[in-house]
């Protein structure tokens, strides 16, 4: 009998930037560092799998496997390719095990008419093999956040509406068919936001008879979020369900801010454990919501839960990667409604290319999560031509920066509002190949870097003009770093090495 139980996610915000040499490491780190919001997890015997919204990048919905909640590496996709009735906005994966079958419902829009739907997918693995099953839920002007729950032998499916106009959001619910694949019976309401505060990424637990509510309020992302969990509970299922007087269990501490979406595990110690997201105080939406976790606690029958954060190991690994094998690692993303890029790797090169609409400025990114605010990615061009080619700092389509090879010059080069603009360049004819560097700093502030590659110091193109990354991030993702060609389907950037340091 195979051993497996269940987990979930949640969401946070931060701003503020000190220099990462400068300071103690926070007390409570993420488990799983960079942009990797609403985590939803799940147990199988000893190893745990995450997976997390991937919003407008590709491939979706990343999947994270770990022995130990803490020290997590990143396995796979749910989605190589987007399943044909998606648009877009892929949010809110929720993870289920039932008749030994694997599922993820998951949150998209809908490409006939833009609204927010759940989808599931299934497979017969945790990480790999997922087959998607198309809509399952469309409700309103918006269905999001699944989350799954079985009780009494019956599973039901409980997701967030409304939210997109007058009426308030209200969590709802419905039984589903023993495959999992369809609702079955009327939809119900659990919970309803009469104070509209915000009500989303919801979890049930059920302890001492109760139900027990867990639901993110406030505002989920940017800025300006004030997201936190709250909790209420009920005799049964359907409702009422009283609010806990001294709401929220979870909020704002010294490090992370605007916690938000998650779900629950069950450990082999017995305890109960809660992943989450958050943004971290120091890096904020330049490294997104980050994943944590929280031990969930009754003090005593009957009372309310009590959340304990967990003190984890600084998460963050840098990246250095000469393409050796032929095979590309599972980091690599882009933005998949702007380009669609072509890659390989060979005997230590990596070949980009691919198309793009001629509306795009900025071109054909594949680019990493970075999970610091301050870092110096570089990578080494290895072959000429009249493409840019090299590294970008890509937040969208229509904000982004970079430094690249262009003919026989350097080029630093900025896209903002639609609008491309060289800032700087440097003729350096003969060469066919050439370092190139960006260094962020805690200011947001980013440098631009070449040198040939027989020499040893790097020359900066951005002396006393550095360029402000702020406008890059997005309402709900965060800017990556990666490699980057603008030109004709035709041309190739060849790199033979990438590396990405904290």
């Amino acid at each position: 009998m195979q051993l497996v139980f269940r987990f979930c996610m949640c969401s946070m915000v931060a701003f503020a930037a000190v220099p990462q040499h400068s300071m103690a490491q926070p007390a409570v780190n993420a488990v799983i560092a960079g942009d990797f919001a609403d985590p939803s997890i799940i147990r199988k015997g000893n190893l745990y799998y995450a997976v997390g919204t991937s919003s407008e990048w590709a491939p979706h919905f990343p999947i994270y496997v770990s022995g130990n909640r803490t020290d997590w590496k990143q396995t796979g996709y749910v989605f190589d390719k987007a399943p044909s009735w998606t648009a877009g906005s892929f949010w809110a994966p929720e993870y289920y095990f039932h008749n030994n079958t694997y599922f993820i419902y998951y949150t998209a829009r809908r490409k006939t008419d833009n609204v927010s739907c759940i989808g599931v997918a299934t497979s017969a693995y945790p990480d790999k093999g997922f087959t998607d099953h198309g809509v399952i839920v469309a409700y309103g002007k918006e269905a999001i956040d699944a989350f799954v729950f079985e009780d009494e032998g019956r599973l039901y499916i409980t997701f967030k509406a409304y939210g997109l106009d007058e009426r308030p959001i209200e969590i709802l619910g419905s039984a589903l068919s023993e495959d999992g694949l369809q609702l079955a019976g009327s939809i119900f309401s659990l919970f309803k936001d009469e104070q509209r505060i915000g009500l989303e990424g919801q979890s049930i637990r059920k302890h001492d008879g109760y139900y027990y509510l867990f639901y993110a309020a406030g505002n989920c992302c940017g800025i300006n979020c004030d997201y936190n969990v709250r909790v209420a509970r009920s005799r049964r299922l359907e409702g009422p369900y009283e609010q806990y007087p001294v709401n929220p269990v979870l909020q704002e501490n010294k490090e992370w801010k605007c916690s938000g979406h998650g779900t629950f595990v069950n450990a082999p110690n017995g305890k109960v454990y809660y992943l989450h997201h958050a943004y971290n105080k120091v890096s904020g939406v330049f490294t997104g919501r980050q994943a944590l976790h929280a031990e969930l606690t009754w003090p005593q029958k009957n009372s309310w839960p009590v959340f304990k954060e967990i003190t984890a190991h600084d998460a963050r690994h840098g990246i250095s990667d000469a393409f050796a094998t032929s095979a590309s690692t599972s980091w690599w993303q882009w933005d998949f409604k702007n380009a669609v890029p072509v890659t390989k790797q060979s005997s230590g090169h990596f070949y980009l290319s691919g198309s793009f609409d001629t509306a795009n400025k900025t071109g054909i990114v594949v680019a990493v999560r970075p999970a610091a605010l301050a870092f110096t990615a570089s990578t080494t061009v290895a072959n000429h031509n009249d493409a840019v080619k090299g590294l970008a700092y890509y937040g969208d389509v229509s904000a982004a920066t970079g430094i690249g090879m262009l003919g026989d010059s350097v080029i630093v080069w900025v896209v903002k509002d639609g609008t491309r603009n060289i800032r700087a360049s440097k003729y350096l004819p003969g060469l066919t190949k050439v370092d190139l560097k960006i260094q962020t700093q805690p200011d947001s502030s980013c440098h631009f870097f070449y040198k040939k590659p027989d020499a040893t110091n790097w020359i900066e193109l951005t002396t006393g003009h550095a360029i402000n990354a702020g406008f890059l991030p997005q309402w709900d993702r965060s800017p990556r770093i990666g490699l980057h060609i603008k030109g004709s389907p035709a041309d190739t950037a060849v790199f033979s090495s990438f590396q990405l340091n904290y």
